[in-house]
């Protein structure tokens, strides 16, 4: 069986596909001379074309009939399986399709904390139910091996703090953020301004997704020979804004996230009394999508979703200039 498949993929390699191209030409037209104009070639170009074709194929192909030529049986047979070959392969070098994303019902599936779903998602489901009614997109969180799932296709995009680049994947930003303190509506520690040492004597609530001990905040503080008593840890963004509201709590959030919950909540923002610095997600692919015309309208949308979540959150905490 090995050595069928060898001996076939060998004399596949060996053939010049112009020739089927011009069998086409030559069975649809049953002349040279038309078949040449057909082709752009030259009519000695195309019967040197059929002589290699003969030859090829064991067979006469065209036989002239009077002042006519016509086809032999073996190319009567082989004009449907030609078309269907030809067809094959001109669909394989062809240029993608335009993606229509109102006709499509494909489904994609996006990976991210629920910090960025709750910042992205809702003004990207916006433009999806208007532009996209029948796309549908699957949003996982603490998935394993993200960089993998992308590799193999599993996975569509991932949002997450900036990586180091790593072969075959792509990443572009997506959305800056600044941090801003979060309290609720008559705090105590809201009748004085917020300075590092009324920030260091209140209980926090400290957000870790990972689980993992620690945190940006109390790595600096720790720099200047400071500490704060972290009273709760949680698991999820979404948990911290009604946690805060009915407590004394102090969060220290993202930025855009604390915005949209103190509409919705008695909360108020405070900018930090220490330079915090700001962070950016990215989208992150694989380069096998690169050029996949949907995935790359998604990303598009991703992207253009992100300004719309309102960077502006920890800038109208403060009068200060961004990063302050």
């Amino acid at each position: 069986m090995l050595s069928m498949v060898s001996i076939r993929a060998m004399n596949l390699a060996s053939i010049d596909l112009n020739l089927l191209v011009a069998l086409e030409a030559l069975l649809a037209e049953r002349s040279v001379s038309r078949a040449a104009r057909r082709l752009g070639l030259s009519q000695p170009a195309t019967s040197h074309a059929l002589g290699r074709l003969r030859e090829l194929l064991g067979d006469p192909l065209l036989v002239r009939a009077g002042d006519r030529m016509e086809a032999t049986p073996r190319a009567l047979a082989l004009e449907g399986p030609l078309a269907t070959a030809l067809t094959a392969v001109r669909a394989v070098v062809a240029p993608d399709a335009p993606f229509d994303p109102a006709r499509s019902d494909r489904a994609f599936s996006l990976e991210t904390i629920d910090y960025a779903a709750a910042v992205l998602l809702p003004p990207l489901m916006e433009r999806l139910g208007r532009e996209a009614p029948r796309v549908s997109l699957e949003v996982r969180t603490r998935t394993d091996d993200i960089d993998a799932q992308l590799a193999r296709g599993a996975l569509d995009l991932a949002i997450g703090l900036t990586s180091p680049d790593r072969p075959g994947l792509r990443q572009q930003p997506v959305l800056s953020d600044l941090f801003v303190c979060v309290l609720r509506r008559g705090h105590p520690a809201l009748r004085r301004p917020l300075t590092l040492d009324r920030y260091c004597a209140q209980r926090h609530l400290l957000v870790t997704p990972t689980g993992r001990p620690g945190s940006l905040v109390d790595d600096l503080l720790a720099q200047s020979g400071r500490r704060r008593h972290v009273a709760l840890r949680v698991p999820h963004f979404l948990l911290a804004p009604p946690l805060v509201a009915r407590s004394d709590l102090v969060w220290t959030a993202p930025g855009s996230m604390a915005q949209a919950h103190a509409a919705l909540l008695p909360l108020t923002l405070r900018p930090p009394p220490f330079d915090l610095g700001g962070f950016t997600l990215t989208l992150r692919w694989h380069e096998r999508a690169e050029h996949d015309p949907g995935h790359r309208w998604l990303r598009e949308l991703v992207a253009a979703s992100a300004p719309a979540a309102g960077r502006r959150a920890a800038g109208r905490a403060t009068a200060r200039p961004p990063g302050g």
